[in-house]
């Protein structure tokens, strides 16, 4: 499928599927997704399988388990990078970084009140508390 495709097709319960897959490795069963997820039938979690297997994203194997084979950046997930099992928001490595810069700043240069110092400390706190905020509206808006 074309990006804009995958996009339009997966969200809903059926970007929650895909994201419960990608975030919890291996392969699993339709009771163990339904219940996992909260459906109310495992026909509901069978339905967004088959939607994920018809994407090429997921694919059945013989033991009738499914799991993730294509993973792709779409919708939230684009703000997103994987660290091993975790996903973290690109926003919050931003974060921390800034954080550690501004520290760095305030304990290792003079603090005075002269205009570049506090220039420089405006900024830098302005930009660290809106990539907080950002890193923060990354985590919320996960299915």
């Amino acid at each position: 499928m074309e990006s804009e495709d995958l996009e339009y097709s997966l969200r809903g319960n059926t970007l929650r599927v895909y994201y419960y897959m990608l975030s919890r490795g291996g392969s699993l069963g339709v009771r163990e997704l339904q219940r996992a997820l909260g459906f109310r039938s495992p026909s509901a979690a069978l339905y967004h399988l088959r939607k994920l297997v018809e994407m090429g994203l997921v694919e059945r194997n013989e033991d009738g388990e499914y799991r993730v084979v294509r993973e792709v950046k779409v919708g939230v997930l684009k703000y997103f990078v994987k660290l091993g099992r975790l996903r973290l928001p690109r926003f919050l490595i931003y974060a921390v970084f800034n954080t550690s810069l501004l520290v760095s700043y305030v304990i290792l240069y003079p603090q005075t009140l002269t205009s570049h110092n506090l220039v420089a400390l405006v900024v830098g706190i302005v930009s660290t508390l809106v990539l907080w905020y950002e890193a923060y509206r990354a985590y919320r808006e996960l299915p």
